[in-house]
């Protein structure tokens, strides 16, 4: 059963933060850096830079400090105003793009070390209960929605709502807990965002077309159908946003949203600062006085699981998959992660590891980034992947959080 979901959303410095709290504990953490701003999610009119036939993409100017690559499979035939779209081939990449050419894209990967933004053709406008995907017709529904009666009724509703609005539709599991007015609102809202779009496309590239959500916007939306009682926002700039994406885009939660007011900080308030800064640490204790250690390297994140004194294996397994779950979702760790559990030897093993596979994959079941847990080695070791979405917490937050938490620390007189 859900608990109370309050959003807390404030400009720090740099840092602008929006805060997911269930009934007292921080379960989410989206943040955007002034200092270095996303560009995920952005759409953009580009110009082809180049044409690499041994790449099977091109690399397309975007307006930013480095080329982004359009690989083939990201590749649409058509023009968005004409609403439908193929994959190619990609051996025919070179006579179907040429140098010059402007392309409508949208940003799916960030820039990182040598490389520079992963792009494609394929947009997706995402709500809190739809998903306009302008070149894949048809209605897909959220496999978490179970077959029956349900899925068709809304499969029929939804059909109903975009009849003439053009593209498909991914249908998120919230959906199923909303009336009809309010998916037909965000749908034609979505609707209207596109149209915007294509109606740029005959402009001079680069050109930004529409950007991807700020982190407040994101924090709302991947709330989806659960139930939020109240948007606290400290900034009069970010509240002024915030209510007039709700006006319209989500005008049903528009009265949730409320100005904090007072001497304290909002973080401060409900304890957060603390929280956010242990998060740069590589350990994690666990209530029952066991632990985690959080290792990131450049390949993948490397994450141990520590007993402490507790004697009971599996119980200190199980703990853990829960947090793990929830600090990868905190520190926004994406890619390939490698979690050694504690080794289940003997004939425990098999029972054992299923039921940690099992609690690992049930407490990613709803990380909105999507995660797939794999098997469990005889050694205890465990390979998972989850989409990268942004840079890494540890990337954004400023080293003067390290510098603190070092210094307060430190014995006195050390150095």
């Amino acid at each position: 059963m859900t608990g109370k979901i309050e959003i807390l959303i404030d400009h720090a410095g740099p840092l602008m933060r929006a805060a997911v709290v269930e009934d007292g504990r921080l379960t989410d953490l989206h943040i955007d850096s002034d200092d270095r701003p996303s560009r995920l999610g952005d759409i953009v009119l580009g110009r082809v830079d180049r044409v690499v036939t041994a790449l099977n993409g091109a690399f397309v100017d975007i307006g930013g400090p480095s080329a982004g690559l359009l690989n083939a499979a990201d590749l649409r035939i058509a023009a968005p105003a004409s609403r439908k779209a193929a994959r190619v081939d990609a051996s025919r990449i070179g006579t179907l793009l040429r140098a010059g050419q402007s392309v409508p894209v949208q940003v799916k990967a960030e820039p990182g070390g040598d490389k520079g933004p992963g792009l494609t053709m394929d947009a997706t406008l995402p709500g809190r209960f739809l998903v306009l995907t302008p070149f894949k017709p048809g209605i897909s529904i959220s496999r978490r929605i179970a077959q029956g009666d349900a899925k068709a009724k809304l499969t029929q509703t939804i059909a109903g709502i975009t009849a003439g609005l053009g593209g498909g539709w991914i249908v998120r599991a919230g959906a199923l807990n909303v009336s009809a007015e309010v998916l037909a609102a965000e749908a034609e809202a979505l609707a209207v965002k596109w149209r915007n779009v294509e109606q740029q496309c005959g402009s001079t590239a680069p050109l930004p077309l529409l950007s991807g959500p700020a982190a407040p916007i994101r924090a709302v939306v991947e709330q989806g159908g659960r139930v939020v009682s109240r948007i606290l926002v400290a900034d009069p700039g970010i509240l002024a946003d915030l209510n007039a994406w709700a006006a319209d885009m989500a005008p049903d939660i528009a009265p949730l949203i409320e100005r904090h007011a007072g001497p304290e900080p909002l973080f401060e308030r409900y304890d957060l600062e603390g929280e956010i800064a242990r998060l740069t640490s590589r350990h994690v204790p666990l209530p029952g006085g066991a632990g985690l250690v959080i290792d990131r390297t450049e390949a993948l994140t490397v994450i141990d699981v520590n007993g402490g004194e507790r004697p009971n294996v599996l119980a200190t397994n199980l703990e853990a998959a829960g947090e793990i779950a929830r600090q990868l979702r905190l520190r926004n760790i994406g890619g390939i992660v490698i979690v050694d559990f504690i080794n289940l030897s003997g004939r425990g093993f098999e029972s054992g590891g299923q039921r940690v596979l099992d609690a690992l994959s049930h407490a990613t079941a709803d990380d909105p980034s999507g995660v797939n847990v794999y098997g469990m080695s005889k050694l205890g070791l465990v390979e998972l992947t989850r989409a990268r979405r942004g840079p890494a917490l540890a990337d954004l937050l400023p080293d003067l959080l390290s510098n603190r938490r070092d210094a307060r620390h430190s014995p006195v007189g050390a150095g």
